[in-house]
């Protein structure tokens, strides 16, 4: 009579063995340890001991210690911090808004959101009273009573206030037109100049001359038409 050897897989921690892999696999997270910073898992603890020394480093000059992501090496002084910034690794979005369902993986980002839905604009400029949602975007804005334009083309020397302003002006000189219009196809450096384009499907024009009433789709096409009246030249 033959006997036929069966494949028996084992557990090498406590030496148990199954016949089927997927049992091991399923006797395998019974004993998985779990890093404490970031929640990746492992058989043995010697591995996790070994992995959680990648999370910590040292500054030579002062001895403080810091927490250190294992994934791009940035570095965090509290360990919320850096699980918070771990989840933008994994893709984890535990964080999602009641209204409209849209996943945040900080809560941070879900209160910004949420000011979409309520319209709250907490920072106001004092210069000229106009509300922002996130004080970023209050920043920016300042910069045009200031007269600041910090980022430059390298290709042509001109300057912006903000550097998503440089990354649509970079694109005029790479071609590049990564929005495109789901009605009619056609493409745009800038989600901005994508919206304003937008509106001439819809047929918004939020923007009105207060001299003669006629509207306008954006500010810059009001701006350009009020100059027909104050006789300043383009």
């Amino acid at each position: 009579m033959s006997h036929v050897c069966k494949q028996l897989y084992s557990c090498k921690t406590y030496g148990k063995s199954f016949n089927q892999n997927s049992d091991l696999t399923s006797h395998m997270r019974i004993h998985t340890v779990f890093c404490c910073l970031c929640s990746k898992g492992f058989v043995q603890s010697f591995a996790v001991s070994c992995h959680c020394g990648l999370h910590s480093t040292c500054n030579n000059k002062t001895g403080e210690k810091s927490i250190k992501c294992d994934v791009c090496g940035k570095s965090f002084k509290y360990t919320s911090r850096m699980k918070r910034h771990y989840s933008m690794h994994t893709g984890e979005k535990p964080y999602s808004c009641d209204i409209c369902g849209k996943g945040f993986s900080q809560m941070d980002n879900l209160t910004v959101h949420m000011r979409i839905h309520t319209g709250e604009k907490p920072y106001p400029c004092v210069a000229c009273g106009k509300n922002f949602t996130v004080r970023s975007n209050l920043l920016i804005h300042m910069r045009i009573h200031t007269g600041e334009k910090p980022y430059h083309c390298k290709t042509c020397r001109k300057v912006f206030s903000s550097s998503s302003h440089l990354s649509a002006h970079r694109r005029t000189h790479t071609g590049e037109r990564p929005y495109n219009c789901q009605t009619c196809g056609k493409m745009f450096i800038s989600s901005s100049h994508l919206w304003r384009h937008m509106k001439t499907h819809m047929g918004e024009r939020p923007y009105h001359c207060k001299t003669c009433g006629k509207m306008f789709t954006s500010s810059s096409h009001l701006w350009r038409h009020m100059k027909t009246h104050t006789g300043e030249k383009s």
